[in-house]
């Protein structure tokens, strides 16, 4: 039997209770209460505002288990760690990184009602048997955290987080629950379409963080833009993330602030798993003052007393921006957002934005391959037989299900589907989907530049742009 919906005032003690929150935050009430009328929830508030809190207290109160989808194997520990030490249930977590006897033990518990939290990672679902276990566990409550990566118009497109609309229906439709820390109302209507949410509850709350300190300084001279950075970084109060474009650049940078007595590291995808888990530990512990990274560090990261996030390149769009900012001040002390821009970094992004394109050769290849497919085929086996490179391939795929051409099974792999009698050329309508995709990305970094240079309150038009209204003076 389902429990009881609990009265408004009794979500306060519930939180106090069983969580150890003192209160909850505005945007809280209002998505618990979502969920637990069983309406699909869409959740966009910012990082460190506490959306986890909203499925820990629905889930502790619905009466089936609670699916996490989670794209960061360290998030997923961190919040099965939290969850241990409240009295709200049993948790754990399936991934990559834990043995097969570990794995079968939590589905059994999951499948004996033993389990009220399971954390996956969005790949494991490219196994048929997950997909099993949870059709028998029948949770109450799906959440897909980091929902942007759903979109391809996000900042940070996952392609396994599409298959999760169909693993969704798979399973019955459970209530989903959708968190996001950055959604501009494009990206938030794609989410919803992309996980078949139905009448949709969307919560947009507490994008304006006013302990945050909002600046660009501009430059006309690249080299005056480095010494300032540098001057800055040294005089700044630490520990502070300096942001940059290039993986070449955080080593670069990094060692320049060594040589100025700053304790310093560099961050990017390029170096070792194990070398960037010890960088990210360091930092985590301050024993490194600044950390130098692309945007590849960020994600899941909580360190309350980050006093300043630096940005020495533009970012790709402000929902970028937005959510590295968000990484400084989390303690709801004073810090610092600041970004140096130089006009002539827009070039820089703008070439990032057109790297990858594939041609129409690209997408016949691949349609030839499908063609001859009796049985659905794995993207892994599909990329070996094209030759395309691994983004390649994902693009084309991602065209030909946005044509409706391919079907992507709940596990990943994809089959040919009925030819749509409005698409006579498959390839030149692909072609048509990348070309509107980039003047997305395109628009994206206008919005980008018109933020850094905006004469007016740079508060109001961030919070415009995320659709809260800023009616007091910026100050």
């Amino acid at each position: 039997m389902s429990k009881q919906r609990p009265k408004k005032t009794n979500l306060e003690q519930i939180a106090q209770e069983h969580f150890g929150y003192t209160r909850l935050r505005t945007g809280q009430e209002a998505a618990i209460q979502s969920v637990l009328a069983g309406r699909d929830t869409l959740v966009v508030m910012p990082t460190g505002s506490g959306k986890s809190a909203i499925y820990q207290i629905a889930a502790f109160l619905l009466s089936r288990s609670c699916v996490v989808v989670s794209p960061l194997i360290a998030l997923q520990r961190d919040q099965v760690k939290a969850i241990e030490g409240q009295d709200v249930g049993e948790a754990a977590v399936v991934n990559s990184a834990i043995g097969t006897t570990e794995r079968s033990e939590a589905f059994e518990q999951l499948e004996a009602g033993d389990l009220e939290f399971l954390f996956l990672a969005p790949e494991q679902f490219n196994s048929s048997t997950t997909l099993e276990h949870l059709q028998t566990a029948k949770p109450s409550l799906f959440v897909v955290d980091e929902a942007h990566c759903i979109t391809a118009w996000g900042h940070d497109f996952r392609p396994d987080y599409l298959r999760l609309g169909q693993v969704i229906e798979a399973l019955g439709h459970p209530c989903i629950l959708a968190l996001t820390a950055t959604a501009a109302p494009t990206v938030r209507t794609e989410i919803v379409e992309r996980l078949g949410m139905q009448q949709a509850s969307v919560i947009v709350q507490g994008f304006d963080r006013p302990n945050i300190w909002l600046s660009v300084n501009r430059f006309e001279d690249e080299d005056e833009k480095q010494e300032s950075l540098v001057a800055q970084v040294v005089d700044a109060e630490k520990p502070g993330i300096v942001y940059v474009a290039t993986r070449k650049r955080t080593e670069e940078l990094a060692q320049r602030l060594e040589e100025q007595g700053v304790r310093s590291d560099f961050y990017h995808a390029g170096m070792r798993a194990a070398d960037r888990k010890a960088v990210e530990a360091r930092f985590m512990e301050d024993e490194v003052d600044v950390l130098v990274a692309t945007t590849a560090f960020g994600m899941g990261v909580d360190k309350p007393n980050v006093r300043f996030v630096f940005h020495a390149d533009i970012s790709d769009s402000l929902d970028s921006y937005y959510q590295e900012i968000g990484r400084a001040g989390r303690d709801d002390e004073p810090a610092k957002a600041q970004l140096f821009y130089n006009p002539n970094d827009l070039n820089l992004r703008r070439f990032f934005s057109n790297r990858g394109k594939v041609k129409p050769t690209d997408i016949n290849q691949v349609i030839a391959i499908l063609q001859q497919q009796k049985t659905p085929i794995a993207p892994k086996e599909l990329q070996e037989q094209s030759e395309l490179s691994k983004s390649k391939l994902r693009s084309v795929l991602n065209y030909l299900a946005e044509i409706g051409v391919i079907e992507t099974m709940p596990t990943g792999e994809v089959m040919p589907a009925t030819l749509p009698a409005e698409v006579e050329n498959i390839a030149e309508a692909a072609i048509q989907i990348q070309e509107r995709q980039q003047q997305f990305e395109r628009s994206r970094l206008e919005m980008m530049r018109g933020y850094a240079e905006v004469r007016g309150c740079r508060r109001e038009f961030l919070l415009n742009y995320f659709g809260e209204k800023f009616e007091a003076p910026c100050g």
